[in-house]
């Protein structure tokens, strides 16, 4: 039995330790956020925080987050600090089709409480592991401008 926090919340499992996180959080908790992508950490679509810090889900064995803080968009997505993300990638026009939104929310967040003040340059390389084929990425970085603007940070 392995126990780690999720959205907040502990949780368990008795899934195998050599289980994809992403994996874990579909088909047992039923997290739809992190999506798969690649299935090789270069596209970001199933990013997450494991204990504040931006990871893949697909490249994490489950084995490696016993007693882990984890935080999906599905959990983030019920925060204030979501709400005005999400509302500064609507100003910005940064949503097209929402495969990869949940991802680069995530790494928006994570950037942002890292550095709630970031240069062009700092939110660029913040967001780099993840692809957007839909909006180009001028409107994302000025939608994580607006949101650093507006105070965002990660809770």
């Amino acid at each position: 039995m392995m126990k780690f926090y999720l959205n907040g919340k502990e949780v368990e499992t008795q899934a195998p330790s050599t289980m994809r996180l992403i994996d874990l959080l579909r088909d047992e908790f039923q997290l739809i956020g992190p999506k798969e992508g690649c299935g090789e950490g270069e596209c970001g679509t199933c990013s997450i925080l494991v204990n504040d810090l931006l990871e893949n889900s697909c490249l994490i064995p489950i084995g490696a987050i016993e007693g882990a803080e984890i935080i999906t968009i599905d959990g983030y997505c019920k925060t204030e600090q979501f709400q005005i993300l999400s509302d500064c990638y609507s100003e910005a026009g940064a949503v097209q089709c929402g495969y990869c939104i949940p991802g680069m929310v995530m790494a928006s967040a994570a950037l942002l409480a890292q550095n709630p003040h970031p240069t062009e340059d700092e939110i660029r390389e913040g967001i780099s592991g993840n692809l957007c084929r839909c909006t180009g990425y001028n409107m994302i970085v000025d939608a994580i401008g607006l949101a650093a603007n507006k105070g965002v940070g990660l809770w």
